[in-house]
């Protein structure tokens, strides 16, 4: 052996301990089958294996030599002709396998394995599948022969894939088969799946809550506009009722952000100056994003008016101050400034969403880290988050961008890595001509109201609600039928069908007859009855 000429062929590093046997042209006599002898001569770099004999090796059918502690040449795998002994009888089947297989001897030698593996081990960035063995594999081929049952499933990562090792004895062969399977994409969609039924979960519950706590504050909201409507009140009394009322319609806003979370939020724009309401929020904002970073106003002062839902608009301006918060460390600046922006048509074209006309832009420019090109293409993306440790939990920009676009307007997102990140957001500016379609934001609650006549059935099964919903009803002049449930409300209306001339109630009821099963029912009777729909 050590006075034949080198092997032609023969590729790959030292030190590896599983590898493929390499098809070589061996020019002098074969060695013994069975036989081991290294290469170089007097070396322990290499060490072949002969597998068997052919009469005489030629260019067409050369000796084959299982090289172990090395890696072969690539070109000559994977080929039914170069299996060696049984191994031969499992290549048609391996080789129609999408997944990759690999099969060992005794030895824990790789002897075999087919196209699909080889694919897998490209995708890796290794030259041929021995290179990314798992250090499990020698005691799991060991462990199948010696109890001739499949070891249990393990997994491992490699450069970013996450594979699934299956090893088992092939019956009467003496030899173990692996199948690989890269289960990096599934373990994805199994993450994505568990957040997005934690996700489900909590907006349950944020659901529920948000309706008790409307309950609450419809009692204390009810009660303070009944209080502030008396002659009588002294000025101190009219300004601390002032300032419930104000405390109650910001928790009402807290509210409208838990059932945005449960997608159960119904937007109700009116008419806005982004300017007056960005002062209004200063103290909020300047919690939002802490003492170590300073948060900097520049506002148009000839700003027109946007048509939005306030509540919606101020999570989605919280959503993307807290991004560019964790993009901070450090602390830093981060500048809120508003613009009036005529969009050509030209201009347009830079942004899917885009479109020509008149918009507001309110812009949030921070001095953070910045993003690389590639994370912008994903930045509104569910579960994409500039913070690492949010990574593939968060849902904020998401959240933002959606509520954006209810409004019909966009984001426009522009970031150099160590040069901070600048957000754009382009809403549609309200047309001065129009009328508004929604209530103003402070609209007074005192003005002169006529009284009604008319015969109300009230159907609410929160007694609080209830009471102050028929208090408030009766202060007006008006008649109120009382009712917890659609039974009950079905037993009233069989009373009084001919003097009722409006129905408000709650969607949720009990008794097994929602609200608008009870307006089905009674409209099928009064066809004109006109209702009020209401809910927490």
């Amino acid at each position: 052996m050590s006075d034949s000429p080198q092997p032609r062929g023969l590729t790959g590093p030292k030190g590896h301990d599983c590898c493929g046997p390499a098809v070589l042209d061996w020019d002098n006599q074969l060695p013994q089958p069975k036989a081991t002898a290294h290469w170089p001569p007097r070396s322990s770099g290499w060490s072949l294996r002969c597998v068997g004999r052919r009469p005489a090796p030629t260019p067409a059918s050369p000796a084959m030599i299982r090289i172990s502690n090395a890696a072969s040449d690539p070109a000559a795998w994977p080929d039914r002709s170069s299996a060696p002994g049984p191994a031969v009888s499992l290549v048609p089947w391996a080789e129609l396998n999408p997944q990759p297989v690999l099969v060992f001897n005794p030895d824990a030698q790789l002897v075999y394995f087919n196209q699909a593996a080889s694919r897998l081990a490209a995708t890796l960035g290794f030259q041929q599948p021995g290179w990314f063995l798992p250090p499990e594999a020698g005691a799991a081929i060991r462990t199948c022969l010696s109890t001739s049952q499949a070891y249990p499933p393990f997994y491992t990562h490699t450069k970013g894939h996450a594979l699934c090792w299956s090893f088992f004895p092939v019956a009467g062969l003496n030899l173990v088969q692996c199948q690989v399977t890269d289960v990096t994409e599934r373990q994805w969609l199994e993450q994505q799946l568990r957040h997005a039924q934690k996700l489900e979960a909590m907006g349950r519950v944020a659901a529920a809550v948000a309706h008790d706590f409307n309950n609450a504050l419809t009692v204390i909201q009810g009660h303070t506009g009944l209080l502030r409507a008396d002659p009588r009140l002294t000025p101190d009394m009219a300004e601390s009722l002032k300032s419930i009322a104000r405390a109650a319609e910001r928790a009402s806003a807290l509210t409208k952000q838990l059932l945005t979370l449960s997608r159960k939020s119904v937007g109700v724009p009116q008419r806005l100056n982004l300017n007056e309401w960005l002062n209004t929020l200063s103290p909020l904002l300047h919690r939002t994003v802490g003492e170590d970073v300073e948060v900097q106003f520049d506002l148009e002062p000839t700003l027109p008016e946007v048509e939005v839902d306030p509540g919606l608009i101020q999570q989605a301006l919280l959503n993307l101050m807290v991004q560019a918060r964790d993009t901070m460390p450090q602390g830093g600046t981060l500048l809120i400034r508003t613009t009036f922006r005529q969009v050509e048509p030209a201009e347009a074209t830079r942004h899917p969403h885009a479109r020509p006309g008149r918009f507001v832009c309110l812009t949030l420019a921070d001095t953070g880290i910045g993003l690389p090109a590639s994370a912008l293409e994903h930045l509104f993306e569910p579960f994409f988050s500039q913070n690492p440790s949010d990574k593939d939990t968060d849902l904020s920009l998401a959240i933002a961008y959606s509520i954006v676009r209810q409004h019909h307007g966009w984001i426009e997102a522009h970031s150099q890595l160590g040069q901070g990140t600048t957000l754009q957001v382009f809403l549609p500016a309200a047309d001065p001509l129009q009328q508004p379609t929604g209530p103003k934001a402070d609209a007074a609650c005192s003005s002169p109201t006529s009284q009604g006549t008319e015969t109300i059935l009230v159907v609410e099964d929160e007694p609080a609600v209830r009471w102050t919903v028929r208090t408030i009803l009766q202060r007006y002049g008006y008649r109120v039928l009382e009712a917890c449930s659609g039974v009950e409300a079905l037993a009233l209306w069989h009373q009084h069908h001919r003097q009722i001339s409006l129905v408000l109630t709650d969607i949720v009821l009990p008794a097994g007859v929602s609200g608008p099963e009870l307006v089905e029912k009674l409209r099928h009777q009064k066809p004109e009855l006109k209702v009020i729909f209401t809910s927490g």
